[in-house]
C-alpha cells in the first residue's frame, strides 16, 4: 500500500470540479483518508459548499500527477485532474462527503480508521471534488487530498 498526495486548484464558479482522482487502465482501489479544503484568494465572506462524489469517468481536465509520500514507492497509477472543461461523470446520489465552509476558513477531514472514502477497483471509477454552491464571487480554491492505492 503506497500513500500519495494530490493538490487541486481552480477559480471557483457556481458548479464545477476542483479536481478528480480516477483509476487508470491498471486498476487499483483508491482510499482517500485525509482532505483539506480552502481558498487562497483575498479574504471575503463567500460560502462554499464542497462535495466529494463518486464518478465513473474523469471528464476533461489539466493533468495532476499524484506525489508518493515515500520516495521509495513507485508512481501512482491513479490519474488526477483539475480545472475541468468537461466535468467528471458523477454517480447520482453518491455523495461521500458534504461540507459547507466560509471562504475565510480552511477545513480538514481525516478518516477514522476503516472510514476511508473507497472507490471500486474498476477502470475510470474514482472520486471528484465539486464546489456545488458559491454564494458570491469567483475565488481561487484549493483541495489537498491524501490517498492510498490498493
Amino acid at each position: 500500500m503506497a500513500n500519495y498526495s494530490a493538490d487541486f486548484q481552480r477559480t471557483a464558479s457556481t458548479t464545477g470540479s476542483a479536481g478528480s482522482l480516477v483509476s487508470s487502465a491498471t486498476v487499483r482501489r483508491i482510499k482517500v483518508y485525509d482532505v483539506m479544503f480552502g481558498s487562497e484568494a483575498t479574504p471575503a465572506d463567500a460560502a462554499i459548499l464542497w462535495k466529494m462524489n463518486r464518478c465513473t469517468a474523469a471528464g476533461t481536465s489539466t493533468a495532476v500527477t499524484p506525489q508518493a509520500l515515500d520516495p521509495a514507492d513507485g508512481a501512482a497509477l491513479t490519474v488526477g485532474g483539475e480545472n475541468h472543461t468537461i466535468e467528471p461523470t458523477y454517480t447520482a446520489a453518491a455523495i461521500l462527503l458534504h461540507v459547507a465552509v466560509n471562504q475565510r476558513a480552511t477545513f480538514r477531514w481525516v478518516a477514522a480508521p476503516g472510514g476511508e472514502l473507497v472507490t471500486p477497483a474498476t477502470s475510470a471509477n474514482g472520486i471528484g471534488i465539486e464546489t456545488d454552491t458559491i454564494s458570491t464571487g469567483t475565488p481561487v480554491i484549493t483541495a489537498q487530498v491524501y490517498f492510498q492505492e490498493q
